[in-house]
């Protein structure tokens, strides 16, 4: 394995970490800026949003870039929009900032997995690939417990600064360490979006799609769901925060394990299905339970809840790949904007429920979105069944 895939990874652990550590931030943030909870989930429906949409329209503009200079440049823009959030005056200087973050990061993910690419080799494509992705996975375990743990001794403008810090180391060695010379492959939108149109690759985004939404309904209000709906207080969102990271390492390293013994396919519908019983059972138990064994249930059902939603990412990968491994550097870049959308529409959503309802109704309102991806995989299947049907009768 080249060694330089590891700051790649260092690189996406750091980015990534912003996405994740705004669960635990929002109550803060909100009290600071004098706005309400749902109103600064709006920093994270925005950092997402500028995410999925960074990634294929910047990368397209950066064409044949020196990939070298493209990722020290992200980098560097993303420490800028770190630096802008933690001396920020206002809640729109903090949107601000999550713009500038968000394209940042879309645009350093998609360069950094080409680039994984072109330091491993085509014949170790896969590999690499996961090593890049893999700092997102840490970002979960790690990256949000500690940035919630800084903020709860530094507050979250600590956190910001923190973060900034170490993507400032990162774009150094980045610097110094990669390869000068490496060109990206100037690709126009039309071209990566075309892979949409290959046979399963826009049924397997949906569900990509609609599975983050209903989770991030959930995750990206944690904190609120914790303290006002469970009872908890807020020095034990860390904790948490923590417990849901062990629980994603345990289903990302799992995942593939399981995907090659019993089958993508199978490993999602199980995802699913898990994900709609963890969503109605956090709500069935903050409605029923008293508020001492309502927070029992929270802080039990963390492990279990990572393993299951980060069982699902690198199935569903591997099932998209499988339908088109010729631009697999394509289908994934989509997949990864997929899941930003999700959090982007699930977080916009989850805020709407909060404004409305009480936070133990998230649950209830998240539980849709599992049924929708299951009607949505099961149509999937069926058209491709179809498919190969009408291939083996000609």
């Amino acid at each position: 394995m080249d060694k330089r895939l590891i700051w790649l990874a260092v690189g996406s652990f750091t980015m990534s970490t912003v996405g994740f550590v705004f669960s635990s931030l929002l109550p803060s943030i909100a009290a600071d800026t004098h706005t309400t909870i749902p109103r600064a989930g709006h920093l994270i429906t925005l950092f997402a949003l500028s995410y999925a949409i960074g990634a294929p329209l910047l990368s397209a503009l950066a064409g044949a870039a020196d990939r070298r200079r493209l990722l020290v440049a992200a980098m560097l823009t993303f420490v800028v929009g770190n630096c802008i959030a933690a001396t920020s005056v206002s809640f729109a200087t903090l949107l601000f900032a999550q713009i500038v973050m968000g394209m940042a990061s879309g645009l350093f993910a998609a360069t950094a997995q080409a680039t994984a690419v072109s330091l491993a080799g085509a014949e170790h494509r896969a590999l690499a690939i996961s090593i890049v992705v893999g700092g997102t996975t840490f970002a979960v375990a790690l990256g949000a417990p500690l940035g919630a743990l800084i903020a709860a001794f530094w507050g979250w403008r600590g956190t910001f600064g923190a973060i900034a810090l170490l993507g400032l180391s990162c774009a150094a060695v980045l610097w110094l360490r990669l390869p000068r010379g490496l060109s990206g492959t100037k690709l126009t939108m039309s071209e990566r979006f075309g892979a949409i149109g290959r046979p399963g690759v826009a049924s397997s985004l949906s569900v990509t799609f609609l599975y983050l939404t209903g989770g991030f309904m959930i995750i990206s209000y944690l904190a609120p769901l914790a303290i006002d709906g469970a009872g908890l207080s807020q020095l034990a969102l860390p904790g948490l925060l923590l417990a849901f990271g062990v629980g994603a390492v345990i289903g990302n390293l799992s995942s593939g394990y399981l995907a090659d013994r019993l089958g993508a396919t199978r490993v999602v519908t199980a995802s699913l299905i898990s994900a709609l019983v963890v969503s109605l059972m956090i709500a069935t138990g903050l409605h029923l339970l008293t508020r001492d064994l309502a927070g029992l249930l929270l802080i039990g059902i963390m492990v279990p809840w990572g393993i299951v939603g980060w069982a699902f990412p690198p199935a569903r990968a591997s099932r998209i790949v499988g339908f088109a491994p010729e631009v697999a550097h394509l289908t994934l870049s989509l997949n990864a904007s997929a899941i930003y959308l999700g959090i982007a529409t699930g977080t916009a959503i989850g805020g709407r429920v909060l404004e409305n309802t009480a936070a133990a109704d998230l649950g209830f309102f998240a539980a849709l979105f599992p049924v929708a991806s299951l009607a949505v995989l099961y149509a999937g299947l069926r058209s491709h069944r179809r498919r190969l049907a009408t291939v083996a009768a000609e």
